[in-house]
């Protein structure tokens, strides 16, 4: 048997269409149940799913305002805040086409995002970089006035049109634009039972901020897209009181923040929550064992990337197999591909991929004139995670062929970071690679040659002006060389065994 998925297709997706509409329709038909809470210590922040659907069109109505017509861009630079959601529907259900970015991007990083996506309109709040770019910016004073507007039609058409671009670190060092059509939110319905096993009686809490994708897509979008309730923990709120405060069926989080409510060992008393959802980077079992002694539930664990969000995993209908990631999500299109772009055999290992007919994959990366391309093997988009099919459909992630590191559920080139402390006078040549620094922790870590070793806060200071906090490393080792192979070309995976091997 081959290595190939042969799960049902799923409903087309309907046409005309508006994603924001979509998300909304739901939660319209019980306009007073609470939509989202904003979880504090001290209380909640709650938006019942009237009051959210008035400032979404709202929203729409004020960017139509500024001149704005349906497919301009819109740079999302907002904070953690609800703004950021409500900005991001708002250009969506105006027909606009939001890029929302982390608030943590230097000023040169979205220079050079403004550059590629050229804006219309930036949207932005107080101490967050901005591009060097002509586009005007509206200030979130401004953008909050928008929600009491009156509200703008949704613009409805095809599909397969775009609907939203954000940006996944790149292999070749740069960061890439996925661009993903409307039809997007329609193909994370597989999620609903692939993966959270989710009810619209559900009450969701997402460990992440507001602006980070995950939490834009797990924590926000497909809550509301079944009527559920969204729960977002302010910073720094205590998540395993807020957990039980606030009464949360389900916890999304990446495996560090799992770790973290761990790490005293105690017992953690939460009765309405079912189980956990973990994604962003693998989770050792170590963690799932742990949880579920100190909870009494499960952790199930999704495989994806940006360009198709998650398509393998685990879900309370059909847990993964010791050892395995999980199974493909009913309704996609998935191979295990050879070097000749052809699925193997099951049981044998190569390049997991996801049919270009996959409702969820992207329409492609944003091209030098401005239109999505999309790389293909074939019929097949390689999604660079080697894995293996089992005879029964499960799915083992084996590893990747890149370098590509992993920083707490977001990825990162090191190509990337290598180029930016580069710039530094006193490094003569340098190396990033991801470090394990006790079981089942890895942090990014530079290994740099010069005429003497440089103090790590001087370092710290250089790099933090030039690249997103969760980019930069968290070590820096000195050394009097980098391993290179027999060509000159830099081995990161020789530099991770030499420190292994010294630590």
């Amino acid at each position: 048997m081959l290595s190939i998925t042969d799960t049902d297709t799923p409903a087309p997706c309907p046409a005309p269409f508006n994603m924001a509409r979509y998300v909304l329709q739901a939660g319209a038909q019980t306009p007073d149940k609470i939509a989202l809470q904003i979880v504090r210590a001290t209380g909640a922040e709650r938006w019942s799913y009237a009051n959210l659907i008035a400032a979404v069109r709202g929203t729409g109505q004020g960017l139509l305002d500024r001149g704005l017509k349906p497919g301009d861009r819109v740079l999302l630079r907002l904070g953690n805040s609800v703004d950021f959601p409500v900005a991001y529907l708002g250009a969506l259900a105006a027909g606009l086409v939001p890029v929302p970015t982390s608030a943590q991007l230097t000023t040169p990083e979205i220079s050079r995002i403004a550059q590629q996506v050229t804006p219309a309109l930036v949207l932005a709040a107080e101490g967050v970089a901005l591009p060097d770019h002509p586009a005007p910016v509206v200030h979130r004073a401004e953008l909050k006035l928008m929600r009491d507007l009156p509200p703008c039609d949704w613009h409805m058409g095809p599909p397969d049109r775009a609907g939203y671009i954000i940006y996944t670190s790149g292999s070749g060092g740069h960061p890439r634009a996925v661009v993903h059509a409307h039809r997007a939110i329609w193909a994370r319905r597989m999620m609903w039972d692939g993966w959270y096993g989710l009810r619209a009686d559900d009450r969701v809490l997402h460990a992440g901020a507001f602006n980070w994708t995950y939490t834009l897509g797990t924590g926000l979008m497909d809550p509301w897209a079944i009527g559920a309730t969204a729960l977002i923990p302010e910073a720094g709120a205590p998540l395993a009181l807020m957990l039980k405060r606030f009464d949360a069926t389900l916890f999304a989080a990446v495996p560090g923040v799992y770790r973290q409510l761990l790490k005293d060992g105690r017992k953690l008393d939460l009765p309405r929550l079912r189980h956990g959802l973990s994604a962003g980077e693998k989770l050792p079992d170590t963690t799932r064992l742990a949880w579920h002694e100190a909870t009494g539930t499960a952790i199930y664990e999704a495989l994806g990337m940006s360009e198709c969000s998650t398509y393998v995993s685990a879900s309370p209908a059909r847990p993964a197999p010791a050892g395995t990631a999980g199974y493909a999500q009913q309704g996609r299109q998935l191979a295990v591909l050879g070097t000749d772009g052809q699925p193997v055999p099951r049981d044998h290992d190569g390049m997991l991929a996801i049919h270009r007919n996959d409702p969820g994959l992207m329409l492609g990366y944003l091209g030098a004139d401005g239109a999505p391309q999309l790389p293909l093997t074939g019929q097949w988009f390689a999604t660079g995670d080697n894995a293996r099919m089992a005879q029964d459909g499960a799915i083992t992630y084996v590893g990747r062929d890149d370098d590509m590191m992993n920083a707490g559920g977001f990825r990162v080139s090191p190509l990337e970071v290598e180029r930016a402390l580069a710039e530094h006078s006193g490094i003569s040549d340098i190396a990033c690679t991801e470090i394990e620094v006790k079981a089942g922790v890895t942090v990014i870590a530079a290994f740099y040659t010069g005429a003497a070793p440089l103090p790590a806060a001087e370092l710290d200071a250089f790099a933090a002006a030039r690249l997103a906090r969760y980019k930069q490393p968290r070590q820096y080792h000195h050394c009097d060389s980098l391993p290179r192979g027999a060509n000159g070309k830099l081995s990161r995976r020789a530099l991770r065994a030499s420190h292994k091997a010294l630590t």
